[in-house]
């Protein structure tokens, strides 16, 4: 069983134009819809499509918006009971793709919550293979959680603790990464600003994205230092994943993009089914989670794919020195 948890949840509301978004002027849109949203959610999200067994841990008032839509659509989840509801996102799509998001801060979590949420993820100790730490921290959460919530549980588990992945940015990435997670993924921009941190390189996520070979480079340097694996999505590119036995990258085929918003969640979904379902090596997983990731981008919203909608033989993998 994959957990998955978002400490910084979303009801995410997408609103899609007919033509380019104009600053200060009124515009038609063609479509909406609403979602459950927040990074470990959305994993979630797609897991439960595949058929594989997830839970997601996450906060919300009794009876929310956030929990009531999950319950709707049948993901299995468990909520930590709040005092403020989960935050509002919006997203403005255009025809070519092109993504407006609008993201709330979200509420403050009091002591008594965050121990809810430690003890719910002991709760599954015994049936978790990955726990999947995913997402924004909210407001008044110490960019260290992450890395701090890594220790506490490893401490309580010890050699029985599940693999940790991070899909997260900013600081709370860079805490977590120097903590021996399994598996981490960033995007471009995301791997180019904990390089920068890092005091490792300044490459600019234009020269990540444009060339895999030196995204593959960046990310050894975060494995030599005790990082499981990287996998760095790239956009329309696909992604790199590099591990301590080398580095692919894998390209997609050529869609039309209606909204990159969540694309890299279920990218991290196919990785994590493929190892969980198939126990693919490693150039299967990747060709996964890039299917995966074009999949999810060529769907409104964040809406994530169907298994039948995903063909990994679509995707080029490519060895990279």
């Amino acid at each position: 069983m994959i957990v998955t948890l978002t400490v910084n949840p979303s009801l995410d509301r997408t609103i899609e134009l007919a033509g380019e978004l104009r600053r200060g002027e009124v515009q038609r849109a063609t479509a909406s819809g609403t979602h459950p949203g927040g990074k470990g959610v959305n994993i979630s999200r797609a897991l439960e499509r595949t058929g594989l067994r997830t839970v997601a841990v996450l906060p919300d008032i009794p009876d929310g918006d956030l929990t009531l839509q999950l319950d709707a659509e049948g993901i299995n989840f468990l909520p930590i009971h709040t005092r403020k509801p989960a935050r509002s996102n919006v997203t403005i799509t255009e025809p070519d793709g092109v993504t407006t998001k609008i993201n709330e801060p979200g509420p403050e979590l009091d002591r008594s919550e965050l121990d809810e949420i430690f003890s719910a993820l002991l709760g599954h100790r015994e049936y978790a293979t990955w726990f999947v730490l995913a997402g924004s921290l909210p407001p008044g959460l110490a960019p260290s959680y992450y890395a701090d919530l890594m220790t506490d549980l490893r401490t309580q588990l010890g050699e029985s603790t599940p693999q940790f992945a991070i899909d997260a940015s900013g600081p709370a990435l860079a805490f977590a990464a120097d903590n021996a997670p399994n598996l981490i993924k960033p995007n471009s921009d995301e791997l180019a600003e904990l390089l920068a941190a890092e005091g490792v390189s300044t490459w600019s996520p234009e020269q990540l994205e444009a060339d895999p070979a030196l995204t593959a480079t960046a990310s050894r340097t975060l494995v030599e230092r005790g990082v499981g694996a990287v996998l760095a999505t790239l956009g329309a590119r696909g992604a790199v994943l590099t591990t301590r036995e080398g580095a692919w990258h894998g390209r997609p085929r050529p869609i039309r993009a209606r909204s990159t918003v969540g694309a890299g969640d279920a990218a991290l979904a196919g990785y994590l089914f493929a190892r969980e379902m198939n126990d693919a090596d490693a150039p299967l997983a990747l060709a996964t989670a890039v299917a995966f990731g074009s999949a999810a981008a060529g769907l409104p919203g964040t809406e994530m794919p169907l298994a039948d909608e995903v063909d990994p033989s679509t995707v080029t993998i490519t060895p990279l020195p």
